[in-house]
């Protein structure tokens, strides 16, 4: 624990020197730090509309599928580091490193404002359908099948067929 507070303390040294001799450097830093934050979602395909819930403001597949994985490993149990690791695994293959984290941060949001999982595969599912038909419906189902195997909970099942109807119409 000494060890801890000692290199905390070298490192908040380091961080007051550099504010101290670069005050402008350091704001331009922060500025540029907030700048990145508020524009990731924008980046991301991703707008927010006035009077509507977020997920509306899906614009990208990968969005959608990734909130669909991330509410589906929610439905039983809280999702395992095994899981999100093979959820981001999945996710690099599609997209860029930093994309798949920024998508994986951004879905869990999206999860969140929903309430529930059961509430949020109800609501991806109509929007994935919306923004790209059917033709998702295969990268879903194989990223879906990887993170839980061939063995589906009652509630994973009911999502699975809530997907599909929403999906496969």
């Amino acid at each position: 624990m000494p060890i801890v507070i000692l290199i905390l303390t070298a490192v908040g040294g380091a961080i007051w020197f550099w504010v101290r001799s670069n005050p402008r450097q350091a704001l331009d830093v922060a500025a540029d730090a907030v700048t990145v934050a508020r524009n990731a979602p924008r980046k991301l395909a991703f707008r927010r509309q006035t009077k509507a819930h977020p997920v509306e403001g899906i614009d990208d597949p990968n969005i959608a599928i990734c909130a669909l994985a991330q509410a589906f490993i929610e439905l039983d149990n809280l999702p395992t580091a095994e899981q999100r690791s093979r959820l981001d695994k999945m996710l690099r293959k599609r997209c860029s490193p930093a994309e798949a984290e920024e998508i994986q941060v951004l879905g869990r949001w999206l999860v969140a404002q929903c309430g529930t999982p059961e509430a949020a595969i109800a609501k991806l599912s109509r929007r994935l359908y919306k923004i790209d038909g059917s033709a998702s419906w295969a990268a879903l189902q194989d990223i879906l099948m990887a993170l839980v195997g061939d063995v589906l909970s009652p509630r994973q099942a009911d999502a699975v067929a809530e997907m599909k109807r929403a999906i496969l119409r």
